[in-house]
């Protein structure tokens, strides 16, 4: 009873250190600032976000996944706050799901209106964003607060100035767009001496593309046309829409787009050169390696590790187990891979690691660390787990499963491209690559199953 009363008080422990940690924690700081009329500018209000690093905050539409800003205004009567202006974005691919974030310091600006001519009047604004990492994600809240002066200025702040320059600039004409069945074409006016550097289109809209697609541009004179695949599941089919076309480096220029006609050819622009398939495939080998020095697998690797020792005397059974494990691994990257790709190909936005997004699996893994951490310490002792019962190949087989299951939160600095393209690329590709990965996570238990064990010293 004494080792159970001590599970549950490790599992308890574990629990109420977590949630208060996660709780307390903020990843993206936020503040309120304010700047008076000007002869050149409104009042405007600034919300600064300062991301810690390894998260990013969210644009107006996040893409895939996450979460934009929520902003809940507290004003003076008569003043109105006009529609948040954001930064051009960055992409972010994380298991094949496309991201619109900031992974650096940005303001939103929102312009006032209706402003008193004479005074200083206190803004308020309760604040709600999403808080990420390429691993997990955290609603978060505050209220900010500022006052502002009615009282106009000869000249705008330089913090503002400088927001202000990271804006997408107007187009100033208007783009015209053709949707098919499978595509969405827009020709953009864009002049042929504006530089362009791996442009990308965010689109304010959801729905309408797949944001992860593949984007073409090619140039007819001065129209820039773009064509981006429709969304994958319940595409609407809007009569006007709007988007952030970014340039070069942190450039761009606002979209807005009506239905017409788009010119068809035009000289296509070098896009961004693919890996090609070797490289890909070595990438999610030496990303499946490193998995094994990662902390969520190594408690499951540690069973596996204590299994070859004792059959280490067994030449003949320490390279069975070794292949059997080994399948384990490579089946369940598969199997998980083949999931995945189908749960895309029916219109699920879901990533690697989708099967630990359910709280159930979550809790259950959690269960199992502990009571393997518990057997590792001699609360008790078993040779495998429960439904590996009977040892030798087939215990080594489930224990592949095992741990090919619970590493894929875990990503390393080759693995993340290498998922990125597996769910990108046709079906026969796709599935060499989470071989591959699969591979590279069992890689070094086979490599030890075929090393022969060292002879001892010669005893007379």
């Amino acid at each position: 009873m004494k080792r159970w009363f001590f599970l549950a008080a490790v599992l308890l422990m574990q629990i109420v250190w977590a949630l208060p940690v996660l709780a307390q924690q903020t990843h993206i700081s936020a503040r309120l600032m304010a700047e008076s009329p000007s002869a050149s500018a409104p009042a405007t209000l600034a919300i600064v976000m300062k991301p810690a690093p390894g998260w990013h905050g969210y644009w107006q539409n996040p893409g895939d996944a996450g979460l934009g800003m929520v902003l809940k205004w507290s004003l003076p009567a008569g003043v109105k706050a006009g529609a948040p202006q954001y930064p051009v974005p960055q992409t972010l691919l994380v298991g094949g799901l496309m991201n619109h974030v900031y992974e650096h310091e940005y303001a939103v600006l929102v312009p006032l209106t209706d402003l008193p001519k004479q005074g200083v009047f206190p803004i308020s604004v309760e604040a709600e964003w999403l808080a990420c990492t390429d691993k997990i994600c955290v609603p978060e809240k505050a209220v900010l607060t500022t006052e502002i002066s009615a009282n106009p200025v000869l000249a705008p702040l330089a913090s503002f100035d400088a927001w202000r320059q990271l804006l997408p600039a107007p187009l100033g004409a208007s783009a015209n767009f053709a949707l098919t069945d499978k595509a969405l074409r827009i020709a953009i006016p864009l002049p042929a001496a504006v530089p362009l550097d791996k442009p990308h289109f965010f689109i304010t809209d959801d729905k309408v593309i797949d944001y992860a697609g593949l984007q073409k541009f090619s140039r007819k004179g001065d129209w820039l046309i773009a064509e981006m695949p429709r969304a994958k599941f319940a595409p609407i089919t809007p009569q006007a829409l709007s988007g952030v076309l970014k340039l070069a480096g942190a450039d761009g220029v606002t979209v807005s787009a009506k239905l017409g006609s788009v010119p068809s050819g035009g000289e296509p622009l070098q896009a961004a050169q693919t890996p090609a398939l070797p490289a890909l495939l070595l990438a999610a080998l030496l990303g499946g390696l490193l998995l094994n020095v990662m902390p969520c697998v190594f408690p499951i690797l540690s069973l596996k590790a204590l299994s070859l020792a004792r059959a280490g005397s067994d030449e003949g059974a320490a390279k069975a187990e070794g292949l059997a494990y080994s399948a384990g691994v490579v089946l369940a990257c598969m199997a998980l891979g083949a999931v995945l790709l189908g749960l895309r190909a029916a219109g699920s936005e879901v990533g690697w690691a989708f099967q630990l997004q359910e709280p159930r699996v979550v809790f259950a893994l959690l269960l199992l660390a502990t009571a393997i951490t518990a057997n590792l310490l001699g609360l008790f002792e078993f040779s495998v787990p429960f439904f590996a019962q009977g040892g030798g190949r087939k215990g080594a087989f489930a224990t592949g499963l095992l741990a090919a299951f619970v590493a894929t939160p875990c990503t390393g600095p080759f693995m993340a491209a290498a998922m990125g393209a597996a769910l990108l690329l046709p079906v026969a590709p796709a599935m060499a690559l989470f071989a591959a990965l699969g591979l590279g996570l069992a890689l070094p238990f086979l490599a030890l199953a075929f090393i022969p064990p060292r002879e001892g010293p010669q005893t007379r």
